[in-house]
């Protein structure tokens, strides 16, 4: 083509992101294999695992102070309530809260009691938040509570304490001073100095009562039970439908990554946006699902068949195509297998050509295995070349006689059927094949060429250069982005164009027709031969959920 081919870089973020959710849902069985196994797995939890209960006290900490009362003084003062939280899981408060629930009658660890505590802190608070979780209301309210009440205890305990240790270390200060004071009164009035140093001592000795007297006057109340823990009335964690919201939902996820795994390791053609990057070149069609005519490769002439308004769209789309309506010359190819798809568009696509009064010639040239003529059956038998084709006189292929295939009502082309050659190369690029494709030089006239799989045999590369724009016959589930990108570069190094893609449905899928569809009325185009559209791509692909397809139906006279 002679426009260029816009990729998906060009700020298409968007429609690259649509593009890659479709071909993730191209693999339904393994999105439906992850969100079968979430179910299961939440089901599985929700109804093996025992009930819990969990009940909640709050328990606000304090310091020591002489007057809580005093203004300015603060409850928060020297509380680092990270520490306390440390303080409250520590082995120290479970073993005193064992010990308090062992007098009640329940035995147990420490290390099992504290194996269902969590402690919190709200933020901006002094608050201690004791959520312990048992296998029963009771259970959990009791067990608590005591940890609460063995927390606090603790750190009363341990107030205590300290105040106790700077008690002991202010009465050590204060003994040789009293005994050192007793010696100076055994000396009063002696001196002057004697009088000063005694003074002293006892102001010393004043001074050092009084901060044991703060120390023992010291509120010792290490905090409050603000909210005492309550049995629970219903367990906690997430119920059944909860389990299974959660496990439909990771198993979604993982159908997803399954997906994903699986389409990047997919060598198919997974979309039409790749289709048209790997190839380099528009996506001109997609044939719609319909059964063939028996004993007939045509569709033009079939009233009612989308599949020929298909074929009419692809030739308006080529014959108002500017590198095409230059040479009008064809090469229809398939990238592999046994090339039925590609001669039905070829045989389609000529007698479009002849709908639209052009002289139309195809060509077979499959020299190994020709069946082009036996499969058209009475609608091709031999005539005299037309004028404007005369080759003179009778000799090896493709100097012999052609056929005039008939289109009901739609008019004739030409065919030049293939016959078995000794040497294939040579017969492909000898002289006389040269003369019948420069027929396409006379006013009017269109030469289409069908040639083998362009991957199984190099024949299509030996016409190539004479024929020059391709068009590529594929179904998109069995082509590989491999083989695309080999074809543009062969038939690029060969001197030729890709003018487009056409896309067919799978051989296993033409023998099944829908009986719930019904035809379409929705046109393709304004102009002649416009019908009835093709279906959606999902109709025939599957995995072509987007269809991209470029062709264009303009009226007769109308230049693009």
């Amino acid at each position: 083509m002679t426009h260029p081919i816009r990729t998906l870089d060009d700020h298409d973020e968007p429609a690259l992101l649509r593009d890659q959710f479709r071909q993730l849902l191209r693999y339904r069985a393994l999105l439906a294999v992850g969100v079968v196994v979430g179910l299961v797995g939440g089901g599985y939890l929700a109804l093996s695992g025992e009930d819990t209960y969990t009940a909640t006290g709050e328990v606000q900490v304090r310091s020591a102070t002489a007057d809580p009362f005093a203004t300015g003084a603060s409850a928060d003062k020297g509380i680092n309530i990270g520490s306390e939280r440390q303080t409250a899981v520590s082995d120290t408060v479970g073993t005193l809260a064992a010990g308090t629930l062992l007098k009640e009658g329940d035995d147990v660890t420490a290390r099992k009691l504290l194996a269902g505590l969590q402690v919190t802190n709200p933020p901006n608070t002094l608050t201690l938040r004791f959520s312990y979780t048992g296998t029963s209301p009771e259970q959990a309210r009791a067990r608590a509570e005591a940890l609460a009440e063995a927390y606090l205890a603790h750190r009363k305990a341990r107030t205590e304490d300290s105040i106790e240790n700077m008690a002991d270390g202010y009465r050590a200060q204060l003994k040789p001073l009293e005994e050192k004071r007793d010696l100076l009164e055994d000396q009063a009035g002696a001196t002057d100095d004697v009088s000063s140093a005694r003074a002293n001592i006892i102001v010393a000795i004043s001074e050092l009562s009084r901060k044991i007297s703060e120390l023992k006057a010291l509120d010792t109340t290490p905090g409050y039970l603000n909210r005492k823990p309550v049995a629970p009335t219903a367990p906690t964690g997430a119920g059944l439908p909860m389990l299974l919201g959660l496990g439909a939902v990771v198993g979604l996820a993982l159908g997803l990554l399954l997906s994903w795994v699986r389409l990047v390791f997919d060598p198919a053609v997974r979309s039409p946006r790749e289709l048209v990057r790997s190839l380099g070149a528009p996506l001109l069609g997609t044939l719609p699902r319909e059964r063939a005519a028996a004993g007939t490769l045509l569709a033009i002439g079939r009233s009612g068949s989308r599949l020929a308004e298909e074929y009419r769209a692809v030739a308006f789309r080529l014959a108002y195509d500017p590198s095409f309506a230059e040479r009008r010359r064809l090469l229809v190819t398939a990238p592999r297998g046994d090339g039925a798809s590609a001669a039905a568009a070829a045989v389609n696509l000529a007698a479009a050509f002849a709908e639209m009064g052009r002289d139309v010639l195809l060509v077979e040239a499959d020299l190994r295995t020709p069946s082009l003529a036996r499969d058209l059956g009475p609608a091709a038998h031999e005539v005299r070349p037309p004028r404007w084709a005369a080759e003179g006189g009778e000799g090896a292929w493709p100097t012999g006689a052609r056929s005039h295939v008939d289109v009901p009502g739609s008019g004739a082309f030409a065919l030049v059927a293939g016959a078995k050659a000794d040497n294939v190369p040579r017969a492909l690029t000898s002289a006389p094949v040269g003369r019948i494709v420069a027929e396409a030089d006379r006013p009017g006239a269109v030469v289409i060429v069908l040639a083998p799989p362009v991957l199984s045999y190099a024949d299509a590369v030996a016409l190539v250069d004479r024929v020059e724009g391709v068009v590529i016959v594929c179904d998109p589930r069995e082509v590989h982005r491999s083989d695309l990108e080999r074809i543009r570069e062969i038939i690029g190094a060969s001197g030729g164009s890709v003018l487009g893609a056409l896309l067919h449905p799978g051989r296993r899928r033409l023998g099944r027709v829908d009986r719930r569809a019904r035809p379409s009325r929705r046109r393709t185009g304004s102009g002649p031969g416009s019908g009835d559209a093709a279906p959606n791509a999902r109709d025939f692909t599957g995995d072509f959920t987007e269809t991209v397809s470029l062709r264009t139906v303009t009226s007769p006279g109308t230049r693009r």
